[in-house]
């Protein structure tokens, strides 16, 4: 996940993370920020982990409309409709929150299958960013983090910002 100040990076006191599997990203994001974050993932396992939560990242929540300070995925390649995961992350911010989206080559489409359906070259984010938040959001900043420990590539975060700020 992310490194660094998270204060500076604009993490506030509560979060969600998308597609988190066995809760690890949301463990880390409440260690280091101190905040109330929980995660979602669509498979039953999810409830076997502390603060997570079966849920489809697509779908909307109306307890979560408004509710979050931030945003975190590195999940976006699962998404069967990216444009549409994005519009309910992007109603779930306060009007000053962020959405971080975590991604590297392994989310490129020569990667994309059955289990992670979507695939795009980090060079095209910010087009699909621009493209899909018209009106909810717009790409404020990109950070390159270090390479994850298991995978030797290089990533970058692209942060988005809600357009109601």
């Amino acid at each position: 996940p992310l490194e660094g100040d998270l204060a500076a990076q604009g993490l506030g006191g509560s979060g969600i993370c998308h597609g988190a599997r066995n809760g690890f990203e949301v463990e880390w994001l409440r260690d280091r920020t101190g905040g109330d974050v929980i995660g979602t993932d669509i498979s039953p396992t999810a409830a076997e982990f502390p603060h997570m939560v079966v849920w489809d990242f697509h779908d909307e929540n109306p307890d979560w409309a408004g509710r979050f300070d931030f945003v975190y995925t590195n999940s976006l390649d699962q998404a069967m409709d990216p444009e549409r995961a994005l519009a309910a992350w992007a109603r779930q911010i306060v009007p000053a929150g962020r959405i971080y989206v975590e991604h590297t080559m392994a989310h490129a489409p020569d990667h994309a299958g059955e289990m992670d359906p979507f695939g795009a070259h980090p060079m095209a984010m910010p087009y699909l960013f621009f493209t899909w938040g018209r009106g909810r959001y717009r790409l404020a900043d990109i950070l390159e983090v270090p390479a994850k420990e298991n995978k030797n590539m290089p990533a970058w975060v692209f942060v988005l910002a809600s357009d109601k700020a």
